[in-house]
């Protein structure tokens, strides 16, 4: 008795996606099927980096499609594409990078640029290929974070070429200035270094480009809102009611401006003693939660106060390259995966598929 792909393809949208909660088949991730005989070939892609969920979903499809009768050799194939998807309207996309997504707070202290540096290296971990600007210019962190030192060459004396640090793509002030140097500017010039880093830099075929805001919602926001394609934001904030106070307000912000929130990260959301294990929620607790509730949005995922996560972001090995198979880098692989595939949801650019019309006198 042979199969045919209708119950293959049947088969298939029995299969669950755990991390997109769709099936296969309505998710549009199979991209073929085919059958000859007993014998079934499936070709299955993902629109997010999931190198640690492949083998997942393959058994996954194999199990459910060996259940059919008659069912003999199967060969399941699960790969992960990333496209570029669309941002606000009217801004173009960045030569060499698919899409933005920005790190963002209230409030500082919260925790932000701890947060975009183990996200950054949680998406390459899965796959993908990522870049992160440290759009920081008066308290630039990411060189310290990633570990890297020394300033960006140019072959060209007008681009930079990024830095990279744990396989990813760097750049930052703080790599054009000394450390205790301050950067005392006005708004305009601070703007123009953003764009400057941003453009000027050789952004190698990035699937990501993570950039990590300052704090609050004053220049440099306004001109990543306006002139910066952006697919997507995370709002990073503690259960704190202070720290929530403004977290709404960088959320609202975005929400203004046509940029879509992604969803929320809480740090410091519990403390667990290293003595006693006793868990207490030292900032509160509940606060993200009901944000999450009061505007439609998406809890990513929360982080213990926990000592460690300093100590490596202080040493240049974020908790993702210090302890890759501990519980916090668990989360925050969960919290990457559940960002991507969100972009993934969205509209896909389609600016590069529409030619340019030149009209010339002949």
């Amino acid at each position: 008795m042979s199969i045919t792909q209708e119950q293959v393809q049947s088969a298939l949208a029995g299969v669950v996606d755990p991390n997109t909660g769709r099936d296969l088949v309505s998710g549009k991730s199979v991209r073929s099927i085919r059958v000859d005989g007993a014998e079934v070939a499936v070709n299955i892609e993902l629109g997010y980096p999931a190198r640690t969920q492949l083998a997942l979903i393959r058994d996954l499809a194999e199990t459910r499609i060996r259940e059919l009768q008659g069912a003999g050799k199967i060969a399941v194939s699960v790969t992960h594409r990333v496209v570029a998807h669309s941002v606000q309207r009217g801004v173009k996309l960045i030569p060499g990078v698919k899409n933005i997504l920005a790190v963002a707070s209230g409030k500082g202290g919260v925790g932000k640029s701890t947060t975009a540096a183990n996200l950054a290296l949680a998406l390459a971990a899965e796959g993908a290929s990522v870049g992160v600007l440290d759009a920081d210019i008066y308290g630039p962190s990411q060189p310290t974070m990633l570990g890297i030192t020394g300033h960006p060459a140019s072959k060209d004396g007008k681009s930079m070429e990024p830095m990279v640090g744990h396989g990813v793509q760097v750049n930052s002030i703080g790599f054009l200035v000394e450390s205790d140097t301050p950067m005392v500017w006005r708004g305009p010039m601070v703007t123009q270094a953003l764009e400057q880093l941003l453009r000027d830099t050789r952004w190698d075929n990035l699937d990501y480009l993570v950039i990590d805001l300052p704090p609050g919602t004053g220049d440099i926001q306004l001109t990543l809102a306006q002139r910066v394609p952006v697919t997507g934001a995370v709002i990073v904030t503690t259960p704190q009611d202070i720290a929530l106070l403004d977290a709404r307000k960088s959320l609202k912000m975005f929400e203004k401006v046509g940029i879509a929130i992604l969803g929320i990260v809480e740090n410091m959301s519990i403390h667990i003693c290293s003595n006693c294990g006793h868990q207490e929620p030292i900032f509160g607790q509940g606060g993200a939660e009901q944000m999450v509730r009061d505007y439609g949005s998406e809890l990513l995922g929360q982080l213990p106060l926990d000592m460690r996560i300093r100590e490596q972001a202080d040493s240049g090995r974020p908790t993702v390259i210090a302890d890759p198979h501990g519980a916090v880098a668990e989360i925050y692989r969960r919290i990457a995966r559940r960002v991507a595939v969100k972009i993934a949801e969205q509209a896909k650019d389609m600016s590069s598929k529409f030619p340019n019309i030149v009209i010339q006198n002949t």
